[in-house]
C-alpha cells in the first residue's frame, strides 16, 4: 500500500488504532528485560510508548509521516524518549546485531517484500535478542473478522518461521483476538523467536 494512502488514513482520525498495546504482544513482551527495542511499522507508536514506559530504549520506524508525527506528539505528552524515524521498511536497514527486541506487528506485505523486511529484522537482533511478530493470519480472511482482504499479504505462523533463518523458534501459533461489535474473533498469527547468545 502506498504511503499517501496511509497518511490519509492516519489524518482522518485523532487515533486510528487503540491507545493500548495489542494484548498478545504485551503478554509476550512483559517479562523481557528492558534493553534496546526496534518497532518496525510502528504506526502511531502505541507499542513503542508502552515499551519506553517500561524502560526500553526504542527506535520506531514507519513510512507514514503523519503517523510518526502523532507518535512523537504522544511520546512528548507521556514524557518518554523514542527515536521515531519516517522510512519505508523496504529501504530501511537497521543496525546489525544490536537490538534486544525487534517487533513486527500487523505488517502485511507480499511474501517477497515480507522476507526482505524480516531478513533485516533478524539481522538486527543482538545475541540473546527476541523477535516478536503478530499479524493477520491467512485464515482470518474466511473465518475471522477485519484485516486485509488480499490473501497475498496474509500468512500463517509456518510462513513466518520459514522467513526467520538462524533463529530459535519459541512460539508459532494461531491466536484469537476479540473485536468490539463483531460476532466472532479475529485470527492472528503469533511468532516468537530468539537469537542464540553465543
Amino acid at each position: 500500500m502506498q504511503r499517501e494512502h496511509w497518511n490519509r488514513k492516519y489524518a482522518e482520525k485523532e487515533q486510528l488504532w487503540a491507545a493500548e498495546p495489542n494484548r498478545t504482544f504485551a503478554e509476550e513482551a512483559a517479562g523481557l528485560t528492558p534493553g534496546r527495542g526496534l518497532d518496525l511499522a510502528c504506526g502511531e507508536g502505541r507499542h513503542a510508548v508502552w515499551l519506553a514506559r517500561l524502560g526500553w530504549r526504542v527506535t520506531a520506524v514507519d513510512f507514514s509521516e503523519v503517523a510518526i508525527e502523532k507518535g512523537r506528539a504522544r511520546a512528548a505528552r507521556e514524557e518518554v524518549e523514542i527515536d521515531f524515524r519516517s522510512d519505508d521498511l523496504l529501504d530501511f536497514e537497521p543496525e546489525q546485531h544490536v537490538f534486544d527486541l525487534v517487533l513486527v506487528l500487523f505488517l502485511q506485505l507480499p511474501a517477497d517484500e515480507r522476507r526482505l523486511v524480516l531478513g533485516r529484522a533478524t539481522t538486527a537482533l543482538a545475541p540473546g535478542g527476541t523477535f516478536l511478530l503478530v499479524g493477520h493470519h491467512l485464515e482470518n480472511l474466511t473465518e475471522g473478522v477485519g484485516g486485509p482482504s488480499d490473501p497475498g499479504v496474509l500468512y500463517t505462523p509456518d510462513d513466518i518461521v520459514a522467513d526467520l533463518a538462524g533463529l530459535d523458534i519459541q512460539k508459532a501459533e494461531r491466536v484469537l483476538r476479540n473485536v468490539v461489535d463483531a460476532d466472532r474473533p479475529a485470527i492472528d498469527a503469533l511468532v516468537r523467536a530468539r537469537r542464540r547468545s553465543g
